[in-house]
């Protein structure tokens, strides 16, 4: 009823593929409701979130490496942070595996 496959109707059906807009009416037409009935309930205004400073860091992060036109240094970049994550992990696991050392002692002190 719409002039697609029974194969494109099922993609539309699952999300893979777009509805144009020129498509989107005609399936309005065929149902008989407006183009406007697939977007009732939708919220018309969204409001803006606040970014964290870790957010903005990360996004300004991600801008300047996309500038970055040299790949052997992105990829320097890249094989840093990898080194200082790796770093920031094993510190972490140390400082959790010191305060399971000093349960029991602090246990036996009470």
């Amino acid at each position: 009823m719409i002039g697609v496959t029974y194969q494109q109707a099922h993609k539309y059906e699952r999300g893979l593929n777009r509805i144009s807009a020129g498509r989107l009416f005609e399936i309005a037409q065929v149902l008989g409701v407006t183009v406007s009935w697939f977007f009732d309930g939708l919220a018309t205004e969204v409001e803006p979130q606040e970014m964290s400073s870790r957010q903005r860091m990360c996004l300004e992060l991600a801008r300047n490496f996309a500038l970055i036109d040299n790949e052997k240094h992105q990829e320097a970049l890249s094989q840093m942070a990898r080194a200082l994550a790796a770093q920031s992990q094993s510190e972490a696991v140390v400082a959790e595996t010191r305060e399971e050392a000093d349960l029991p002692e602090a246990a036996e002190a009470h």
